[in-house]
């Protein structure tokens, strides 16, 4: 299994971001999809899931400001990021529910 996550960057309060993430090694379509985050010495926090079926669910915190989505055509999640405050500064991953994480993507947000 290979996750490739990217789309990080550095942006300024109230900006926006689209993280992607490509997943090979799985049959993508039948997983659900997972994007957490983890701040330098913290624990890994689930962001946003979206299963097989398309049920999404986020994170209080992130409710109304970011989006999940997946294309199964390319083996893809991508999460569309709104509204961005510097508390969602973190390295950003996506996972299958599975014992496999990618490189992650570093997204800062100044205030």
């Amino acid at each position: 299994v290979q996750l490739v996550d990217a789309g990080g960057g550095l942006v300024q309060f109230g900006g926006s971001l689209t993280l992607s993430c490509v997943a090979s090694g799985i049959i993508f379509s039948r997983y659900t999809m997972c994007w957490y985050r983890q701040a330098q010495g913290k624990q890994r926090e689930m962001v946003a899931t979206v299963s097989s079926g398309g049920s999404r669910n986020y994170k209080d915190s992130v409710m109304g400001r970011f989006t999940i989505s997946k294309d199964n055509a390319k083996n893809t999640v991508y999460l569309q990021m709104n509204s961005l405050k510097p508390e969602d500064t973190d390295v950003y991953y996506c996972n299958p529910n599975l014992p496999y994480w990618g490189q992650g993507t570093q997204v800062t947000v100044s205030s």
